[in-house]
């Protein structure tokens, strides 16, 4: 059974950073496809931040280019996203996805607040 656990959300300032942690057990993590998507209240699920396990090649919807990193470890089972110059509008509760093939495992989420 996989699964994933989210950590290193919180409450922080705009203009401030956190860095988010994916941790994966059960499964061959350096084979998935990972993710970080978020659901900010009253609007849709959306990815923010993908990286392959091909090539590391790294996906970023616009609003986070250039402040978002997204970053694997496969010797730890973990996938990150480093968040710097946060804005409110980034507040969200975070997810992040394991994916392979047509199989998604999901984690928690974590809840991330910037305030202004």
């Amino acid at each position: 059974q996989v699964q994933l656990v989210e950590s290193g959300g919180g409450l922080v300032q705009a203009g401030g950073s956190l860095r988010l942690s994916c941790a994966c057990s059960g499964g061959t993590f350096s084979v998935y496809h990972m993710g970080w998507f978020r659901r900010a209240p009253g609007k849709e699920r959306e990815l923010v931040a993908a990286i392959t396990w091909t090539d590391g090649k790294p996906y970023y919807v616009d609003s986070v280019k250039g402040r978002f990193t997204i970053s694997r470890d496969n010797d730890k089972n973990t996938a990150y996203l480093q968040m710097n110059s946060l804005k409110p509008e980034d507040t969200a509760v975070y997810y992040c996805k394991a994916a392979l093939v047509q199989i998604n495992y999901w984690g928690q989420g974590t809840q991330v607040t910037v305030s202004s």
